[in-house]
């Protein structure tokens, strides 16, 4: 692409270090989108032979090369000299995964002093580094160590008062003791610093070792936050308990202190320090270009939406969170509570209240191989299944998929629960019900914990309702809650939502109706959706929000440091800047792309000429280590193909029309159920729903003829016999019954255990036979699935329009209600699964 010329404005630049790519932003002084670059870890770093940029083992242990970052780091600044003017760059902000970076304790090369002639990856080799392969987020295999350090602290409660959280397989306490514990000795004994990777690259960029932030350290389970109780005099500080514990002496607990060093409580207001003599030389950087205080991808997306109060943050992905803005310091072990990454040490202290759920995209994946054939199929089978699969009350279905350990309350379940008509078992009889079940179950799970942490008082509210009694009320105590689930006033007044998942217009529409709220995403996102819908990780050409969250945080700081009066805090001065070039430009949407596409909200169809739909990592683009499923294994054979799938949809339809004397007509578009739900609420239905699959002709979608024929979206693969995820699959399928399967021969073997025995089919449509991880081809013909009508934008006002966000889905009272009735009993059995008494 040509360079940007030398007579534009003042640039920033946004970093973000992902699982499965390093990529940039770089915006102008109105953030407007003047650049996207990005290096795929599996392709563009095939050496390293990762699989979504992770290593997987056995033991739910997942790692990821720290050389390979430091290659990546060269061949990003590489593309980002050879394509910009990077002396205009004032300011560089960045995120990154959670991971540790381990450096010996031996003599490495001054950062301050590099040579420019060679590049990073041959200055810190892999023998740097006392750990080369260092866990990433998504490993879990330091659980047991969590609860460990949680039980030595007195508990959940007692930790989570202390340090700000409770157990989770996340936190550095917990993958410092297990390194302790389970690698060679000599691993601890050779380690003379441990950073983040956030902090690791900042480092890198600035030439000194560079703090992490305390948004961070507050996360790491072993800082105590200077709003605590038990903090003296308003300053954090490490706790040397939880260190003790961690290093197993008093001595080993100093040395960790060491190793961690200082902590940045400036709250992100000011620069870390300027770009390093070594970027200057080697890239063309202006020395006085500001390095800012790097945080997490998550809470550098977050800043991307710029939320107000009241808001939620619900990002899907390989771990789901669900972020909103906090007022209040008060820690319990319901939430990860988390120091604001950008305000003014001046201003009142600000927070992140954090939801996170681990079971994510890999059960999502994993139900739509087992019962269905693509992602298209998938959305399809969740519209016209009705809330809770039935529609009687009294028969609602559920599901709880926990395939690795999760955060309170399901730190100690792993497993797969069927529930019908209150009862556990093994199957559902209706199949169909099972991929909706799962989505209903995930938020369900954040609408329920929503409400306890609301109870807390966290955020500043509860809002009161203005219209007296809510529905319900007077019969609370009978549904055996702590609160109200058909008040629709402590919900959050909109959601804004991230990640793949988003894309599916059934997600779109299922999270709006449990939430009761409009559902925004971000205008890069639906753009990007229109090219590839199933991956998270944005097309080519597309920005990620973590880097376009990282430049807005650089462009806060770089004008905070010139002097310039913040209007408010860092949300409010960036809506003022948006609001600024909003009216400069007479209400032109921001570019969402450098492609030259326009964006399709207002009715403008993205066109996709030229974009290639597998040039953002076809390979990994998934951010986990789980590849494509094949469609010549045995489960293709058990699949609903897209022909199938039409005809049940339609003779299901059909005949829940004619039983109710309506004749076999087309419902309204975008109304749940498709037609299967309920007449009469399809009749009041007037608001605005995302389009799902089975109202719009995939044939239509633009840019369709360019997706490639894999639906590969965090898509385990079953036949990974000797993978982490091989393992957990094996797990999940032992205790799960699948569709019933055909071996290849036309004969099903019929075993299974636990919650798992062989199914039958309602439709005579799908191959008989059980058995649980069978092989061979299968005996069906293999076909290219329809690729997945992604959620398009809605009409929008212009106070979201104006910061990048579309509409796409409104909530609906009816439907809201139909959901807040089946929540007590979703209650009931979630706290039967986690109390093992199920």
């Amino acid at each position: 692409m040509p360079s940007v010329t030398k007579t534009g404005p003042s640039l920033f630049l946004g970093i973000e270090l992902g699982v499965d790519q390093l990529r940039a932003s770089v915006v102008d002084e109105s953030l407007e989108l003047v650049g996207v670059e990005s290096v795929d870890f599996d392709s563009e770093m095939s050496e390293y032979q990762t699989q979504g940029g992770i290593f997987t083992t056995p033991g739910e242990a997942y790692t990821t090369p720290v050389e390979m970052w430091l290659k990546s780091l060269d061949a990003l600044f590489e593309k980002l000299h050879r394509n910009y003017d990077l002396t205009k760059i004032k300011a560089i902000g960045g995120s990154a995964q959670h991971a540790l970076v381990w450096w010996k304790s031996t003599t490495v090369p001054s950062l301050s002093s590099l040579d420019p002639r060679i590049p990073l990856h041959s200055i810190f080799p892999a023998h740097t580094f006392s750990l080369p392969n260092t866990p990433v987020a998504q490993d879990t295999s330091s659980q047991t160590h969590a609860l460990a350090i949680e039980s030595l602290l007195g508990g959940p409660d007692r930790m989570a008062s202390l340090v700000g959280i409770a157990a989770n397989a996340s936190m550095i306490a917990a993958q410092l003791l297990r390194v302790r514990e389970t690698w060679p000795q000599e691993v601890w004994a050779r380690t003379g610093r441990v950073q983040l990777a956030s902090s690791f690259i900042a480092s890198l960029l600035s030439g000194k070792v560079t703090s992490m932030s305390e948004a961070e350290a507050c996360a790491s389970g072993a800082w105590v936050h200077g709003a605590s109780q038990h903090a003296v005099g308003g300053q954090g500080y490490w706790d040397e308990n939880v260190l003790d514990i961690v290093g197993g002496s008093r001595e080993e607990g100093r040395r960790i202190r060491g190793w961690l060093g200082e902590v940045d409580v400036s709250g992100g207001s000011k620069k870390a320090g300027h770009v390093s003599k070594y970027f200057v030389e080697r890239y063309g950087f202006n020395p006085e270009t500001i390095i800012t205080t790097f945080t997490t991808d998550t809470l550098a997306s977050y800043l991307s939406l710029l939320p107000s109060p009241g808001d939620a943050v619900l990002s899907f992905g390989p771990m789901d969170t669900l972020l909103t803005p906090a007022t209040q310091f008060i820690p319990t072990r319901l939430y990860n509570l988390l120091p604001h990454p950008a305000q003014d040490p001046n201003e009142k202290r600000k927070y992140v209240a954090v939801l996170s759920c681990r079971n994510a995209d890999v059960p999502r994946a994993l139900v739509r191989d087992m019962y269905t054939k693509s992602w298209s199929a998938f959305d399809r089978l969740v519209a016209i299944v009705p809330p809770g699969g039935s529609i009687g009350l009294d028969d609602k279905l559920f599901s709880f998929w926990h395939l690795q350990p999760d955060s309170y309350p399901y730190a100690r379940v792993k497993g797969i629960y069927r529930f019908e008509t209150g009862v556990k078992v093994n199957e559902f009889r209706d199949l169909r019900a099972n991929p909706r079940c799962l989505l209903e179950s995930q938020i369900l799970s954040f609408r329920v914990k929503w409400a306890r942490m609301i109870a807390t008082g966290v955020l500043g509210y509860p809002r009161k309702s203005s219209s007296g009694v809510s529905p319900g009320s007077l019969a609370l105590s009978s549904l055996g809650l702590s609160f109200n689930p058909y008040d629709p006033t402590t919900l959050p007044a909109r959601i804004l939502a991230t990640g793949a998942a988003t894309n599916f217009p059934s997600m779109a529409n299922l999270v709006g109706d449990i939430f009761n709220a409009p559902v925004y995403v971000p205008l890069t996102q639906i753009d990007s959706a229109q090219v590839v819908p199933h991956r998270n990780a944005p097309a080519q050409g597309y920005p990620s929000r973590s880097s376009l969250g990282a430049a807005y945080l650089a462009r806060w700081v770089w004008s905070r440091e010139w002097g310039a009066s913040p209007v408010g805090s860092f949300e409010d001065e960036m809506k003022r800047v948006l609001g600024k070039r909003w009216l400069a430009t007479g209400g032109m949407l921001l570019k969402s792309n450098i492609n030259g596409v326009a964006s399709a909200l207002g009715g403008n169809t993205t066109s996709v000429a030229g974009v290639s739909a597998t040039s953002s990592g076809a390979n990994s683009g998934t951010s986990t280590p789980y590849g494509t499923h094949s469609r010549s294994s045995g489960l293709s054979s058990s699949m609903f193909s897209e022909a199938e799938e039409d005809e049940e949809i339609e003779r299901e339809r059909n005949g829940r029309l004619l039983a109710a004397g309506l004749g076999p007509q087309t419902p309204p578009p975008g109304v749940i159920g498709g037609g299967l739900y309920d007449h009469q609420q399809q009749q009041q239905h007037a608001r605005m729903r995302s389009p799902t699959a089975d109202t719009l002709s995939t044939s239509s979608t633009p840019g369709s003829s360019l997706l490639a024929p894999s639906s590969a979206f965090t898509t385990p693969d079953l036949s990974l016999g000797t993978s982490g995820m091989g393992m957990m699959v094996g797990h999940a399928m032992s205790s799960s019954s699948p569709l019933s399967r055909s071996n290849g021969n036309g004969h099903g073997n019929g075993h299974g255990n636990g919650n798992g025995v062989g199914a039958s089919l309602l439709s005579p449509s799908i191959s008989a036979g059980a058995g649980v991880g069978a092989t061979g081809t299968g005996a069906g013909t293999p076909t290219t699935p329809a690729p997945l009508t992604p959620v398009v934008a809605l009409p929008t006002g212009d106070a979201e329009a104006q910061i990048g966000l579309g509409k796409v889905a409104e909530p609906d009272v009816d439907a809201f209600m139909s959901y807040a009735a089946i929540v007590p009993e979703f209650s009931r059995l979630e706290t039967m699964v986690v109390k093992g008494i199920v």
